[in-house]
C-alpha cells in the first residue's frame, strides 16, 4: 500500500472551517501531528510519498478530496469549494506514474471524502461539496470495472460523509451512532462509535491495525475489540479545519 501525504503550509491557518477555532490554527503543530500520522501510517506498512507543501493553497494537505482511487484507475475530482480546485495538479503527477487517470468537468463537484468503498461498492455522500453530476461522473468511471456506485443523502450539518463512518475493509465499516441508518452499506458489520465521539468514526484501516484520533476512549475500545491493533494520533489543528484521518492521505494499492 502507497500513501500520498502532502504536509501543512503556514497558510494552513487561512484553511476553510465552518466556523472560526477558538484557538487559532498552530501550523507548527499541525506539521507536528502531520509527522505523528504518517509515521502511524507506516507502521501499518504503508510506504508513504510526502508530496511538498502548497502555500496557494491552505487546505492542500487534505489530498483525499482530490482523487478517487479504485485499483489501477483514480478518479480526479472537481472539489466543491472553489477554493481549493488547484490542489489535484500535483496529486495527480504523484499518481500518474501509478494508475490510470480519469477527470471531472464542470458542472460536476465531488470531494473524496464522501467517497468510502466497501469491497465493489463506492457509496458516495451527496453533500454541499458534491453534487448529482460529480456521483454520475463516479458511477461513468467506475461502473465499467464492476463497482457499483450509490449515493447517500446526508444530514445538512454533515460535511462529508466519512466525518460520521469509515470503512475497516471490504466487510466492516465504522459508523457514528445516529449519524447514518446502518442498512445503507447493506450485508456489511458495523463497529459503533457513540454519537458523543462521532468525530473518531473517521479512522484509516489498513489491514489488521486502524488509526484513529487520540482523546475518544470508546471508539479505541470498539476497534481493539473488533480485533483492530490501534494507532491513536493527534487532531487538534486538522479539527480546527473540519478535517480529520482519512481527508490526510490517498491509499494506492500497489504489488510492492
Amino acid at each position: 500500500m502507497l500513501a500520498i501525504t502532502r504536509p501543512m503550509s503556514d497558510r494552513f491557518v487561512d484553511a476553510l472551517a465552518h466556523a472560526p477555532p477558538a484557538v487559532a490554527i498552530d501550523p507548527a503543530l499541525a506539521r507536528r501531528q502531520h509527522a505523528a500520522y504518517r509515521a502511524a501510517l507506516a507502521a501499518l506498512g504503508a510506504r508513504v510519498v510526502v508530496l511538498p507543501p502548497d502555500d496557494a493553497h491552505p487546505d492542500a494537505c487534505f489530498v483525499e478530496d482530490t482523487a478517487v482511487v479504485i485499483d489501477d484507475l483514480a478518479l480526479m475530482t472537481r472539489p466543491g469549494a472553489p477554493s481549493r480546485r488547484g490542489e489535484g495538479a500535483a496529486v495527480a503527477t504523484a499518481l500518474a506514474p501509478l494508475v490510470g487517470l480519469a477527470t471531472m468537468d464542470a458542472p460536476a463537484t465531488l470531494d473524496g471524502g464522501d467517497c468510502l468503498r466497501l469491497g465493489r461498492t463506492l457509496y458516495v455522500g451527496r453533500s454541499a461539496r458534491t453534487n448529482p453530476a460529480g456521483i454520475a461522473r463516479a458511477a461513468e468511471v467506475f461502473a465499467p470495472r464492476g463497482v457499483r456506485v450509490v449515493a447517500v443523502d446526508l444530514a445538512p450539518d454533515v460535511l462529508h460523509l466519512k466525518c460520521v463512518c469509515a470503512s475497516l475493509g471490504d466487510d466492516r465499516v465504522l459508523v457514528a451512532d445516529g449519524a447514518l441508518d446502518p442498512a445503507v452499506f447493506a450485508s456489511a458489520a458495523v463497529v459503533r462509535v457513540p454519537a458523543d465521539e462521532a468525530y473518531a468514526a473517521n479512522a484509516v484501516a489498513i489491514g489488521g491495525g486502524v488509526i484513529c484520533a487520540d482523546g475518544f476512549p470508546a471508539t479505541r475500545a470498539a476497534l481493539t475489540r473488533a480485533g483492530f491493533v490501534v494507532h491513536a494520533v493527534p487532531t487538534s489543528e486538522v479539527r480546527k479545519a473540519d478535517g480529520s484521518l482519512t481527508c490526510l492521505s490517498i491509499l494506492v494499492p500497489t504489488a510492492a
